[in-house]
Formats: structure tokens, sequence, C-alpha cells
């Protein structure tokens, strides 16, 4: 399929459809694999399935795969996304903003050695996918390898994102409700509510991943989000927070409880705030409460632990490997399986079907998180951690759901055991140097701890610290793990990918706070 044919068909499926509504003929139940058009068809059984609306078939991808190892290179693979993402916002009671956006493309990645091609199209022709594989393929100056005869189709997926309903079929009047509910209850959740601010996003799509071993794996991928953020005012003062949901998930994932939640959490979490001060500065204990606090082990740790940081040397952790590096009862995993959550996939995005990855066990440093290259390096498998933000990029190892097991200690407990420190709740944004693991969070939401118990509300909180020093200083792991269902982004070397991460309640024996001086 040309560029301008592709630009036309999504044109016309618009004018027929509306902006929810690409892929009209796509079945509306989603299942994972290579099955049929959006995971089910009543038509023939083909090896490729939803890309055959495209244009893709076996042949373009052995063709193409023959042009990339035209030059010696050892592995090649395809990568091949479709997504239609539609998002619609709401201010001041009305919508403000609707749009859809709509990608299409294939990248060719060449390996030799230790060197990486890479290339894409967004011309799913002969021509235009040949061109790409052979600027891919000049990575390497050899003789040419021959590509795979036949291509291998894996249907054995697992189903972690089945949906009732697609996006696909779920026009803009059926998510507007939801808007318009959640407005109205925000202001009459509390009488300083001032303004209400409402995004909502879904996307539909697939990708289908083809390699020089003649592996093919196709998965239908949804994702859908939505956020809160109010601005609250008294006695002169203005405050504004923001809570949201996500996951890979269909409009069903918008229960009433759910959107409950998400009115009392963003207007709490900005009412406190009237109440709040600046806690003492200096080296405190701090409590991380059981959930988004997961955004610190995330950044400050778990960046530490993918394998390419480590395999160039640049990660505290290069050397840490198989050596104790926290408490026994500190156990930390990367997790793609968690059902419906946003950082679960069935496939990463290099054909590889992933697991739940055990980083540290018992406080030992087990293992790094690899994609297929760094796997080779270090001899062992690919954990399924290989992932791209589109067939613009190559994968890279990244991390999916990443959390702390539930350890030996109570909530109560926790608390009680801080005479003086700071309880963390809520944070909004931060900076880490990556190798040296070196961070600056800051903290919205919080409490004082005083003799054992939270106190006054605090805010304007920096803590800074080093997040492989902060893991040794774990030194109480509460057993009430939640997993947080906001809507995080991983950033890594100018991409992202979705994730989810967790906690239970932690106590860290110190950490520098920049607060307000005594």
């Amino acid at each position: 399929m040309t560029r301008r044919d592709f630009v036309g068909y999504g044109t016309t499926a618009l004018a027929m459809a509306g902006a929810g509504e690409l892929l009209s003929g796509c079945a509306t139940t989603q299942r994972a694999g290579p099955g049929g058009p959006g995971g089910g068809s009543d038509g023939p059984l083909h090896s490729i399935g939803y890309f055959a609306r495209f244009g893709v078939d076996e042949t373009l991808i052995r063709e193409t795969l023959a042009a990339a190892l035209s030059r010696g290179g050892d592995y090649s693979d395809l990568f091949f996304q479709h997504r239609v993402s539609t998002s619609m916002a709401l201010e001041d009671g009305a919508v403000n903003k609707a749009f859809t956006t709509v990608e299409l493309g294939v990248g060719v990645r060449v390996v030799k050695g230790d060197q990486t091609g890479y290339a894409y199209t967004e011309e799913l022709t002969l021509e235009a996918m040949r061109s790409a594989a052979r600027t891919a393929a000049a990575i390497a100056d050899g003789p040419s390898r021959p590509g795979p005869q036949r291509l291998h189709i894996y249907k054995e997926l697992p189903q972690r994102y089945v949906l009732k309903l697609g996006w696909d079929a779920v026009r803009p009047e059926q998510k507007l409700p939801i808007l318009e509910g959640l407005n109205t209850a925000a202001f009459k959740a509390d009488p300083r509510v001032s303004k209400v601010t409402l995004s909502f996003s879904d996307e539909h799509g697939a990708v289908l991943v083809a390699d020089s071993n003649g592996r093919l794996v196709e998965d239908v991928q949804p994702m859908t989000s939505l956020y809160l953020s109010c601005v609250a005012e008294q006695n002169g003062k203005r405050e504004q927070n923001t809570y949201g949901v996500a996951g890979r998930a269909g409009l069903d994932f918008y229960s009433p409880e759910r959107l409950e939640r998400v009115v009392r959490e963003a207007v709490s979490r900005t009412t406190i705030l009237f109440e709040a001060t600046q806690p003492p500065a200096g080296e405190l204990p701090v409590v991380l409460a059981a959930g988004s606090s997961g955004i610190l082990l995330h950044e400050a740790i778990g960046h530490g632990m993918e394998a390419d940081f480590n395999r160039k040397g640049t990660s505290i952790y290069a050397d840490k490997l198989n050596k104790l590096i926290a408490q026994p009862f500190v156990n930390i995993v990367d997790d793609g399986t968690n059902e419906y959550a946003r950082g679960a996939i069935n496939v990463d995005d290099e054909g590889n079907v992933p697991g739940k990855t055990m980083l540290v066990e018992n406080g030992v440093l087990t293992t790094y998180l690899h994609d297929s290259i760094s796997a080779k390096h270090y001899k062992v498998k690919p954990t399924g951690n290989g992932r791209r933000e589109s067939y613009r990029h190559a994968p890279l190892p990244r991390m999916r759901s990443t959390y702390m097991l539930p350890g030996p200690h109570k909530h109560e407990e926790i608390i009680a055991s801080v005479k003086k420190g700071i309880y963390c709740s809520n944070f909004s944004n931060g900076q880490v140097n990556i190798g040296a693991g070196d961070f600056t969070f800051y903290v919205k939401n919080g409490y004082l701890i005083e003799d054992g118990k939270l106190t006054r509300p605090i805010k304007d909180v920096n803590i800074i610290g080093n997040g492989p020093k902060v893991l040794e200083k774990v030194d109480m792991v509460g057993d009430d793990l939640v997993i947080d269902e906001g809507g995080w982004t991983c950033g890594k070397d100018g991409q992202g990918v979705p994730v989810s991460q967790g906690m239970p309640t932690v106590r860290v024996a110190s950490i520098t706070v920049g607060g307000r001086n005594a």
C-alpha cells in the first residue's frame, strides 16, 4: 500500500465513520495473535492477519528480509505498526479539543556483530521497503546471506488485554458523557474547585514482527487514559493538582468506582495543599507511600538494571550482578504479565513473549533487563524487554511494569517507627542521572511524621539522593503492594514507551530533604 493510498483510505474511513471509527471493518472483540483482522474474521485464514488489509503478505516480507541481508548482516527483522490514536479534552464545561492521529509504517533492522543499522518507511510497497532494507543493510559489508524461505506463525501468544469492544467501534458520543459526568462531580465535590480540565485518549492498532529466522508474530494492542486536573481557590490562594488512570483496556475500564476515585483523588490532592507547609530541610527518614512512589524505583534504580547501560559500563550496577545490593527482604521484579495494565505486553517489539523478570531476589541482583542483542552478549535468554516507541525507532532494553514485592512489615508499623521524618504520597516530576543513579524528585503531596504519626500535610518538597544508596538504606518494606494505574510513560534515548510501576509502603533510613531552613 502506498502512502497516498493509505491517506485516501484513512480519509474515506474517517468521513464514513467519524473520528472514533477509522477501521469500521474490524471485529469488535480483539484477540492477541494473527488469527485475522482485529483478532477474528469470518473469512479464510491467512498467514498475515491484521496487516493483510495494507497489502502485507509473505512475499513482501521475504523479499524485504532478503534485501536486508544482502550485505551479510547476521540478523534482520521488520517491525510493522498501525496505530490510531484519538484524544478529546474538556475545559470550562465544553470540549475544546478533539483529534485523531494515524500511524502506519515499517522499520527494518539489520544487526552485524555489535552494530545495528536501522531505517523505516511509511509506504508499504516492495520498492520502498527494499530501499529501507538496503539502507539498514549498509551496516555490513560482506557476501549476501539468504533470507527465510518460509515464515512460521507464532500463534501461542498470551491474551493479556482482550476487549469486549475495541476502540475502533467506540464513537465520540459514547465518551463525552464520561467527561461531562466527571466535570459535574468535581465541582460538586468541593465548593473551592474553580476550574476543571479533563482529557480522554484511546488508541487501537497492531504490531507485526517478522525476522530472518522466519518467525512471524502479530499482536493487537489497545490503550486508554483519562486525566482530571482541577484548580481550587481559597482566601486568595490557588492550588492545582491532577489524577489519572490508564490501561490496555476498553470502555468498560471506566467503571463507576474507578471514575469516582478519579474525582476523589484529584480534588482531595488539590484542596489538601491549602493546609500544607514545607518540612524542615536536612537528612531525614523518608516513608514512600504504596503505589505511585514506584516512580522513584523506576527512575533511580530500574534504569540502572537495563542491560545496555551495564554492557557499556555506565550503570552503577555493571559489576553488581549476583551481589547483595539491598536487605534480604527486598525483592524487585519487572513484569509484563499484569493483565490490562498499561505496562502489559503480549509480545515485546522483537517478537519475544515476556514474563516476570526477577531483578533483585532476597537483596541480590540476579539479572538485567535484556533485549535480544544484550542477551546474546551476556549469553542468556532475552527477558522480553526489547521495546520501542514506534516503527521509527530501533528497540532497546526497556522496563514494562517495575515494582517491589511485598515485605514483612505493616503500614502502621512503618509509620510508628519514625520519630521525625516525612511521608511521600505523590510525586510530580524529577531528574535522574541514569548511570550513577543520582536523583532529585519533587514531592507534590505528603505529610510530616512526628512521634510515629502522620501530622501536618506538606508540599513543595524536593528529595535528593542516589538510587542504589537509597536501595541499600531501605530498612522496612510493607505488605501492602499497590500497582499504580497512572498513565506513566518512560523516556530513554528520545523514545517514550508506556509503563506501569508500583511499591508497597517502604521506609528509607535517610534521604536529603529540601524544605525550609530551621
